[in-house]
């Protein structure tokens, strides 16, 4: 059996998202010579400088790390020369590549994408998939071009959404199963070309980024639409509303089918006894079961009532 030699593989990418892949990488025979993550950046309450989740990992395990502020900085591009890489890997990286670097590594560079394009192109696929009631999405890697997220593909992976998983849920699937695709991708390119399928024109949709806009629950809408939205804010920002004039994050719901009695607004409290903390919405109704008041720990309903007292026909908004 021949054994074609190791590829020397660049790896992209910034959030944990893209952890495994990047520890499967540094697992496997090939030798990751560098890796390429956005800027250290202020985050958390205290708004600390903090290293992102690939850098730390780079630094653990001794890969010398770039983080270029501007894509065309000709110091960037130097070093990124002089690594000598054969392959390019991309996963959650957060920024567009240039036609400059995608020409650098000698095979190219292949990205890991957390959607079954072309659905779901850009920033927050599984986030999209779950606002939208999809009830699958999955992993596609494919090759980086200078369009977002528009290369032909090489292989796909297909994974079910339960109508109760989070974003963290199926992202936590994802990042497993996306990496293992990726190191039998990377496998197959050191033996010889893979074959590359282009993306149908048809069906092409477009996951923008996720901000705090996305949170307030709109309580017109139809019960599992607003289901839905707080299933993929989990775990951030997650969906908001306001009871009492105090803002009140909303962790986990069941939508319920029933209609809400004639006359009832919706974000009218119908419930609020026991586990039981049931509002109004548009159409049907959602039942609230785990809550976290704005700067205090997630509880359960049956928790949050027993200490604030919620009447029925309290309105949220």
């Amino acid at each position: 059996m021949v054994t074609h030699a190791p590829l020397r593989v660049v790896f992209f990418g910034t959030p944990d998202f893209a952890v495994p892949t990047l520890d499967g990488l540094l697992a496997s025979r090939h030798r990751v010579v560098g890796v390429v993550t956005q800027p250290d950046r202020p985050s958390g309450r205290g708004h600390q400088v903090t290293a992102s989740p690939v850098k730390s990992l780079a630094l653990e395990r001794g890969v010398p790390v770039l983080q270029p502020e501007k894509m065309r900085d000709e110091m960037f591009l130097g070093a990124l020369r002089a690594l000598d890489a054969d392959l390019g890997v991309v996963a959650a990286y957060g920024r567009i590549l240039t036609d400059a670097i995608l020409a650098i590594p000698r095979l190219g560079m292949v990205n890991v994408h957390a959607s079954l394009l072309p659905r779901w192109r850009g920033a927050a696929p599984i986030h999209r998939a779950i606002l939208a009631g999809d009830t699958e999405t999955g992993v596609t890697i494919m090759r980086v071009v200078r369009e977002l997220d528009a290369g032909p593909t090489m292989a796909t992976l297909r994974e079910p959404i339960g109508p109760s998983q989070t974003t963290g849920d199926v992202e936590r699937i994802l990042v497993t199963r996306g990496a293992l695709l990726l190191a039998e991708i990377v496998e197959r390119m050191a033996e010889g070309p893979v074959p590359e399928e282009p993306q149908p024109p048809t069906g092409v949709t477009y996951a923008d980024r996720i901000t705090k806009a996305d949170s307030p629950i709109f309580w017109w809408r139809p019960a599992g639409e607003i289901h839905n939205q707080v299933r993929a804010l989990n775990p951030w920002p997650l969906a908001s509303t306001s009871l009492d004039g105090a803002r009140l994050l909303v962790v986990s719901t069941e939508a319920g089918a029933e209609a809400a009695p004639a006359g009832a607004l919706p974000g009218t409290t119908l419930t609020a006894h026991g586990d039981r903390f049931i509002v109004a919405a548009g159409h049907g109704t959602v039942q609230l079961l785990t809550v976290k008041p704005e700067g205090k720990r997630a509880m359960a309903a049956r928790e949050f009532l027993a200490g604030h007292r919620v009447s029925p026909g309290a309105v949220l908004g």
